[in-house]
């Protein structure tokens, strides 16, 4: 049987579409250092300025799900173009808020944007590349996926530290503005794809399943409000953190079951009968996982503990995205190639994660920048290795149809998987810090002589440095009070790494479970 083949080269129309998602994914932590900055601009205290963060995140968990849906009932070029100029307009709102009313607005509207980017451009490159060079578009978006987050924190911190906080915005309309001309211009639905757009209307009319994106609104917006501001409010000990939970708990189960009934839902959860389909779900919340949660967790120790700045910690996250732009693409011609199979190439990956966040835990104050820059190459190898052929495992069973509601999964499983990632981390740092200062002091109290000896000793070396005996006392307490604090501190943070490296190794038996199949195939529908 002929394949129309694309009318434009399918790698031009990988750059249009990575370069939205690369907008969007850099927007979930561009602003996260700038805060202070914005607070100050807008005359508003830190806690205020904080639901910058949570009303993009809100609003781009609420959209994400429903994001095949969407494509079928609007077509997905139209859907597509419509998100990135929704996205490059809102930034300009955002750069020129003059109050926090109107940045929440335009955050708003800008997650509602954003969280239909990736799935959908994750769907296009699904469609244009025939199956025996997907791999390699994959090695492509991976880059993407896991660069824009490190680089967020980063590229924020010099914007803020050099210009204003408001460029932050500004520096997504020309990569909007980009994308849209480019994606005009080369992106067409497949022939396939009306016949998806008419399974959802009725006399020309989109079928609108009110309950189920209900459901789905209510329960993804309880889930990220209250993973965003669990460990602010003390989760359980909040009773507005708890009725959210238990909200979206049964939000969530309501949703499964109804959308099961709807003869088209929303969320196609019965992907999940195909067994290579359910394992990369699995895999793609723990890579958000570990991905996000140390992003997260990285610039925070080097900052709090190292007294580097925001631009230099963020530059430790430089050598893991290198790594993964080198090697993605070897493993893409491995698995093309049929050179190794993706099951041994995820093995590879997943051990090698897990390898490099049990390195991680074991620094101590004393750890150089190189080491930390070592250790995140060696976290990106795994990712090089684990990253495309989990995306080709998760399309390996399906038909092309089914490209669209496969991508909206596979990117709420990996938002997912980085929400609580980020939740962990901050929760799990602060309780560990917790126990760490309990356990040393009762050490301390064990070894009170050797303490009192230690403080003597620099009371006596300061002294010698003009200080008074009176002054001289007080600063050696106030000294090893601070280093007992940055003990206390680098224990819990070893500790988180530790727990994302058993995670990780958690989920490799689920590798036995993956049945064989060929990357390589027949094209499938042209754009």
């Amino acid at each position: 049987m002929l394949v129309e083949r694309p009318a434009a080269n399918p790698w031009f129309i990988a750059v249009a579409v990575t370069l939205a998602t690369f907008m969007e994914l850099l927007d979930t932590s561009v602003a996260n250092v700038a805060l202070p900055y914005i607070g100050g601009g807008l005359g508003r205290s830190f806690d205020e300025v904080t639901w910058i963060l949570t009303t993009y995140l809100v609003a781009n968990a609420v959209i994400l799900p429903m994001s095949a849906w969407l494509s079928r009932v609007f077509g997905r070029k139209t859907y597509y173009l419509g998100c990135v100029a929704l996205f490059t307009l809102t930034s300009l709102f955002c750069g020129l808020a003059p109050n926090l009313g109107i940045m929440l607005s335009s955050r708003v509207l800008q997650g509602l944007a954003g969280g239909g980017l990736a799935p959908v451009s994750q769907a296009i490159l699904v469609d244009t590349f025939p199956a025996a060079k997907r791999a390699a578009a994959f090695a492509l978006y991976t880059v993407v996926i896991v660069t824009a987050p490190a680089v967020g924190p980063v590229l924020g911190g010099w914007i803020t530290d050099n210009y204003s906080w408001r460029w932050i915005f500004f520096i997504n309309i020309p990569i909007g503005i980009l994308s849209f001309f480019l994606s005009s211009r080369l992106v067409k639905d497949p022939p396939t794809f009306e016949g998806e757009r008419s399974s959802v209307r009725t006399s020309g009319k989109p079928n609108i399943d009110g309950i189920g994106i209900a459901l789905i609104a209510l329960a993804s917006a309880a889930l990220e409000v209250a993973l965003d501001r669990g460990q602010i409010d003390d989760w359980f000990g909040s009773l507005l953190i708890s009725w959210l939970l238990a909200i979206a708990v049964i939000g969530w189960i309501a949703t499964v079951v109804w959308e099961l009934r709807v003869k088209e839902p929303v969320i196609d959860f019965r992907l999940l009968a195909s067994r290579n389909f359910a394992v990369a779900i699995a895999l793609f919340f723990v890579f958000g996982f570990g991905v996000f949660g140390s992003t997260t967790l990285i610039p925070q120790i080097l900052q709090s503990l190292y007294g580097y700045r925001a631009t230099d910690a963020g530059l430790v996250l430089g050598p893991g995205a290198l790594v993964i732009t080198l090697f993605a693409p070897i493993a893409a011609q491995s698995m093309q190639r049929q050179i190794v199979s993706a099951r041994v190439l995820l093995t590879i990956g997943l051990i090698t994660i897990a390898a490099s966040m049990w390195y991680f835990s074991t620094f101590t104050a004393a750890t150089d920048y190189t080491h930390y820059a070592l250790a995140r190459a060696y976290q990106g190898l795994g990712y090089g290795f684990f990253f495309v052929p989990v995306n080709v495992l998760a399309y390996s069973q399906l038909k092309p149809e089914q490209n669209d509601k496969a991508s909206s999964l596979t990117n709420l499983f990996r938002n997912w998987g980085g929400s609580f990632g980020i939740a962990f981390i901050t929760t799990a740092a602060e309780r560990r810090q917790q126990f760490h200062q309990t356990i040393l002091e009762s050490t301390i109290g064990d070894t009170s002589q050797q303490f009192g000896a230690r403080v003597a000793a620099l009371t006596n070396y300061l002294m010698t440095r003009g200080f008074s005996d009176p002054d001289a006392t007080a600063a050696a307490h106030g000294y090893l009070y601070q280093e007992f604090q940055r003990q206390v501190s680098l224990l819990s943070f070893m500790d988180c790494f530790r727990g994302i490296a058993w995670l990780t190794l958690l989920v490799v038996p689920l590798l036995l479970l993956i049945r064989r199949f060929t990357p390589a195939g027949r094209s499938s529908a042209a754009h």
